[in-house]
């Protein structure tokens, strides 16, 4: 069971009590705005988006972290590593994301948690390139993208849903490691 810190987080496999609080970030129309096409997730769709999260992690060998906040043990939401299968142009490769709930913005929490998963990704998992995904628009996960060291690689329409995205990367020889 793979298990990552910072300073202030926890990056660890699922667990049944993170159920409820994750749909709870999932049912929230503002945090779900930018994801697909906006539609907010009940409890059983978070289930089964657990579940195949967990799935992923025994097929691939990464995927995404439940994000436990170090002092109070509150699950913040998610990060971690994903095959972006809805953007097949972009394949082979390996998606950075996040999805944290709105009492966690604005901390810096979701850079310091996609930033354990990246170097996970490159450090752990020997990755060669690393991608990140956003809707054109989504200024906060671009700035989450610059701060990694990502940079601009196209910009195009997710076919799933026919909103422009853009397509960040960053490769293992342009990664320079944090010091967290």
């Amino acid at each position: 069971m793979v298990t990552l810190q910072t300073p202030r987080l926890i990056l660890r496999r699922w667990r049944e009590e993170d159920v409820a609080p994750m749909a709870a970030v999932n049912a929230d129309p503002e945090v779900m705005r930018w994801i697909r096409d906006g539609s907010v997730r009940d409890g059983q769709q978070t289930r089964d988006g657990i579940r195949a999260w967990e799935n992923e992690w025994e097929s691939q060998g990464f995927g995404l972290f439940a994000v436990e906040i170090r002092s109070t043990g509150e699950l913040a939401g998610f990060t971690g590593l994903s095959v972006p299968d809805f953007l097949p142009e972009v394949l082979p490769a390996v998606e950075v994301g996040w999805r944290l709930g709105r009492s966690h913005w604005g901390q810096g929490l979701a850079t310091e948690a996609a930033a354990a998963a990246v170097r996970f990704g490159f450090q752990e998992r020997g990755l060669s390139r690393i991608v990140s995904i956003t809707q054109v628009g989504n200024d906060a996960s671009e700035r989450i993208m610059t701060k990694l060291g990502m940079h601009l690689a196209r910009e195009t329409v997710n076919p799933a849903g026919g909103r422009r995205v853009r397509v960040f990367e960053l490769s293992s020889d342009q990664y320079v490691p944090t010091a967290r």
